[in-house]
């Protein structure tokens, strides 16, 4: 999957937008109420695209290492890190092959990426290999079987669609890949993707809270000593 500056550039534009920047605020508190970043932990940031959820966590106070396999992305994510004076280290490298020693890190964080990750099931071995015993693995992605996903998968038929590649899934996808460490499964973004613009807010969020199914799954492992 390639992306060019202007793609990088739509993709940071997208949470510019009022639905945009409200979804950003709904995924980010779901996951960082699971994952909880504490200051100086060694995060790795698997398939940080342009360095949205890599700022965060060093605004938090967290030691990160962003990766992925764009480019493009990775100097999109530096610039932004850059202008904001965080010390975060981008890297190009594949989630399949990661290219770090055993236990290095104290948690793996990964957001709207599994949706690319074909086997994902080799890529957990790899994030398991090289967390610390005791550490974290947060991921997040599209669920499958929600109006988000529905639009995600509508418009990955259409050409050059980034989705074009993508595989969504459900939260017992999730828990398949490791039940025996898994901590939670949280899900978010009950609004639709058509929702009008009044209708935006978190009040609309928490009213179809159990009435619908969140278009963002979240799940949270601790791998045992």
């Amino acid at each position: 999957m390639s992306f060019d500056k202007k793609a990088a550039v739509e993709y940071d534009s997208w949470y510019q937008t009022k639905l945009g920047a409200f979804v950003d605020q709904v995924e980010t508190k779901a996951v960082f109420d699971l994952f909880q970043p504490q200051p100086g932990e060694k995060v790795l940031d698997l398939g940080c695209g342009t360095g949205n959820f890599s700022i965060k966590l060093a605004q938090k106070g967290c030691q990160v290492t962003g990766i992925d396999i764009s480019e493009t992305m990775l100097e999109r994510a530096a610039e932004k890190a850059n202008k904001l004076d965080l010390d975060i280290n981008f890297i190009k490298t594949d989630a399949l092959n990661l290219e770090f020693e055993a236990n290095h890190f104290d948690s793996v964080f990964s957001m709207a990426a599994l949706e690319f990750i074909e086997d994902l099931k080799k890529a957990v071995q790899e994030m398991k290999r090289v967390v610390k015993p005791g550490g974290k693995i947060l991921l997040g992605t599209i669920r499958k079987e929600s109006d988000w996903g529905r639009l995600y998968q509508k418009q990955a038929q259409k050409e050059k669609s980034v989705f074009g590649h993508a595989t969504f899934r459900e939260p017992e996808d999730l828990e398949k890949l490791d039940k025996n460490n898994l901590i939670q499964i949280k899900e978010c973004l009950f609004i639709p993707p058509d929702c009008p613009d009044e209708k935006i807010n978190w009040e609309e969020e928490n009213r179809l809270a159990g009435k619908k199914k969140g278009g963002f799954i979240c799940a949270l492992w601790k791998i045992k000593q």
